[in-house]
């Protein structure tokens, strides 16, 4: 499985480092490619090249830079891949940025049309994204998504980085998963609440 990573800041790297120590085939494609901080020995090239010949694209940048980074992939790059939208829905205040009668995945299917869009990652800080637990625990992802078989290729992912995958429901949950993505980030950063991640408490 080829997966193209769009985005090399903290998100894309985290799941792009944890990827390649999988042992999956990993390319990153950046906005600009010569100036991308990574580690040594990583090759970055430009987010259509990247996305090209993959079969699973991540992406891993800002919620407002999407309409700019789906240009630059150029939609026929997407056609018939699984696309993870691990984006967090908020504007450059960090406040939500859409109501619950849509969702930012849900939006990014419109656009691309003959792609398997699945919201995943949102839900996860990124320093956790390589190991899937948290002090021992397993974190759990929360997969969202109309495709069967994309939520296939996305649960093997993250079973391989180490998490419990969980099935959401269609990708109308993702409005559920984008607000739960806020609430993470309004309590670890904003009241600066001391907890790593999210984990379901399952029936005995």
């Amino acid at each position: 499985m080829k997966i193209a990573i769009i985005g090399t800041g903290n998100v894309g790297k985290a799941i792009g480092e944890a990827l390649r120590s999988k042992g999956y085939e990993v390319a990153y494609g950046s906005r600009n490619p010569q100036s991308a901080s990574m580690p040594q020995g990583v090759r970055v090239t430009s987010q259509a090249e990247a996305a090209k010949d993959s079969d699973v694209i991540i992406l891993a940048v800002p919620y407002l830079a999407l309409k700019e980074t789906i240009h630059a992939v150029g939609k026929d790059n997407f056609k018939d891949k699984v696309v993870i939208d691990a984006t967090n829905v908020m504007d450059k205040n960090m406040k939500w940025a859409l109501g619950f009668k849509t969702s930012g995945a849900e939006e990014l299917s419109k656009e691309l049309k003959h792609a398997k869009v699945v919201k995943a990652f949102n839900t996860v800080f990124s320093q956790h994204m390589g190991s899937g637990n948290v002090n021992g625990e397993q974190l759990d992802l929360l997969i969202a998504s109309d495709h069967d078989d994309a939520k296939t290729a996305v649960r093997e992912i993250g079973e391989k980085l180490g998490f419990n995958v969980v099935d959401a429901g269609p990708l109308e949950s993702a409005r559920l998963l984008e607000a739960l993505g806020m609430l993470n980030i309004h309590l670890g950063y904003v009241q600066k609440v001391p907890f790593e991640g999210i984990k379901l408490v399952r029936k005995a």
